[in-house]
């Protein structure tokens, strides 16, 4: 029986990881699984040889922190997969982590062929990984096509795949009167999957909810969390005195409820393709340590977090960071928008020509199961 090692360092790359190993599944049924994973490849009935949250740290100062633990946990993985003896490691996401892992275990066993899913950014820091990563990666499967370019120099083997948070579908209007009363209207909130990130932000949402019950009482924010923070982010909102809130974990019904939308405040991240997917107008949140920012600024090339604003290199969807990402602030941008219904038509059509700029013409997790297939010669 062929075997595979799944690695993931954070939630949104369990969660990347569980749309292609499900497929993997449904074509190939007879593989043998084990893995660093979370709460979505778990649900697939597949093994993690530690909790996620183990490993799971914001910022640099964090990291060096706990820099003897997350020593400890690669030293783990990488014994742990070497005994496994996987045919194929499937690394996602989280290159500090997944990759220290693959270039030792590839150092120790090169008839393991590994495959690395979402590219480390190194457009916007750190170009010269490229040159490293050329020794211990076989394939990487890349997300977005301008990344082809810095990997088709080092002759390191790459497909684009393309995002599966923008892949093409049909955003349906479900009515939702079991959940959310019909006279009132949704915010969706996306607070982080990190606890190092929900505990910074957490506060700052809650008191922008209340300046805006201030305004006008008509919203329900609707709080998308992981199965890992739900009972967190629950306490929190409990907590606050807020009675229009509401804190939801399954992915189905988080679709739904963002797809209900009228706008969304999301922290910086892979989240916020989802919401330009789905055809929502949205701001950007963000807050690090004095320290973490400072370490950040010294070490990026790009003016914007977002990868639409990148991409576009301009402010398609507003960024508030640091000092910035404060209730008031958030408060009377989300306001501004839903004031000026101009503003909201000129994002979604910025948003949707850059997606469709940088959507592939197949489905990712499909192709990438393809290529996992391939390497288990199938």
């Amino acid at each position: 029986m062929k075997k595979v090692f799944i690695l993931t360092g954070e939630p949104s790359g369990d969660k990347l990881a569980s749309t292609v190993i499900s497929k993997l599944m449904a074509q190939n049924p007879n593989i043998e699984y084990l893995s660093v994973s979370g709460s979505h490849i778990k649900k697939l009935g597949i093994q993690s040889i530690f909790d996620l949250k183990e490993i799971t740290y914001l910022g640099f100062t964090s990291v060096i922190i706990n820099i003897f633990k997350i020593r400890n946990r690669i030293n783990k993985t990488v014994n742990e997969i070497l005994k496994f003896n996987p045919d194929v490691l499937f690394s996602v996401d989280s290159p500090d982590f997944t990759l220290r892992v693959a270039e030792r275990v590839k150092k120790k066993n090169k008839n393991i062929k590994t495959i690395h899913y979402v590219a480390p950014q190194v457009w916007v820091w750190r170009k010269n990984r490229v040159k490293k990563i050329k020794k211990f990666i076989d394939h990487m499967l890349l997300l977005f096509n301008f990344e082809k370019k810095y990997f088709d120099q080092e002759n390191i083997k790459n497909t684009f795949v393309g995002h599966p948070l923008i892949e093409k579908n049909e955003n349906v209007k479900t009515v939702l009167n079991d959940l959310i009363s019909k006279n009132r209207k949704i915010i969706s909130i996306f607070p982080g999957s990190r606890k190092s990130e929900t505990n910074v932000l957490l506060p700052i949402l809650l008191d922008f909810i209340k300046l805006m019950n201030n305004k006008e009482n008509i919203y329900t924010f609707v709080f998308h969390a992981t199965e890992d923070n739900k009972d967190f982010i629950i306490n929190l909102v409990n907590n606050s005195g807020l009675n229009n809130i509401d804190v939801v974990s399954d992915e189905n019904i988080k679709s739904q409820i963002l797809s209900n939308s009228i706008f969304a405040v999301s922290k910086s991240g892979t989240v916020s393709l989802q919401i330009v997917s789905s055809n929502i107008p949205s701001i950007i949140i963000y807050k690090l340590s004095y320290i973490n920012f400072m370490i950040f600024k010294l070490l990026v090339n790009v003016k914007f977090a977002n990868i639409i604003n990148i991409i576009n290199n301009k402010e398609v969807i507003p960024e508030l960071l640091q000092n910035e990402c404060n209730a008031k602030e958030i408060f009377n941008t989300v306001i501004y928008f839903l004031k000026n219904p101009d503003l909201i038509e000129k994002q979604l059509s910025d948003c949707n020509k850059t997606l469709e700029g940088i959507r592939s013409k197949t489905s990712s997790s499909n192709e990438s199961a393809s290529i996992l297939s391939k390497y288990l010669a199938f």
